[in-house]
């Protein structure tokens, strides 16, 4: 079946917005081509909150999913570590007991595996691991050069996703404004 895209992300709100039991589920090949528009900034503000809102309310299937991150993944940005790397997503932070995410990380590091932390660098709210690499003076890579010079000197590395992929940073800082949160929170932890 070929796929073609529509000339507005009209059709796709139809399906996705008809509320919690009404609701129908995007292709994979739909839900690429959605992300893709989002991701690159051919969407309205309205037409990004419509989205979110209603994947909210509908939630995401697998198959969703793999579609948004068929999107997602190319526009990240290329990192090579000197062998295979974890990576560990790190959006809460610690609001009453210590953030251990960058404890693990320097674990990691020091078994020699390249590790790479990301999230956001600040939250009101939460102590981030952005904050514990800061104090710890392992500071954050802003490019993939300091990401290999850092794994290079055996440290684990943090990148805020406004380095890494910054307009999924976008997708996720919607929250502020909608109060909820969206696809993009899942996205991100998926990366």
């Amino acid at each position: 079946m070929l796929f073609r895209s529509p000339p507005t992300i009209a059709p796709y709100l139809k399906e996705i917005g008809r509320g919690k039991d009404g609701a129908r589920s995007l292709r994979r090949e739909q839900a690429t081509d959605l992300m893709a528009r989002l991701l690159d900034g051919r969407l309205s503000d309205l037409e990004k909150g419509a989205f979110a809102l209603a994947m909210r309310i509908k939630g995401e299937t697998p198959e969703e999913l793999a579609g948004f991150m068929d999107a997602v993944v190319p526009r990240t940005l290329a990192l090579s570590a000197p062998s295979p790397a974890v990576v560990l997503p790190s959006y809460n932070g610690a609001r009453k007991l210590p953030n251990l995410t960058p404890l693990l990380a320097a674990l990691l590091a020091r078994e020699g595996v390249p590790v790479l932390v990301h999230g956001f660098p600040e939250d009101p709210a939460r102590v981030t691991s952005a904050e514990v690499f800061e104090a710890l003076g392992w500071g954050a890579a802003h490019d993939a050069a300091q990401a290999q010079a850092l794994w290079a000197a055996g440290l684990p590395v943090f990148m805020p996703l406004q380095v890494l992929h910054p307009s999924l940073a976008a997708l996720l800082q919607l929250r502020a404004v909608l109060g909820l949160r969206n696809p993009g929170h899942t996205l991100a932890k998926l990366l």
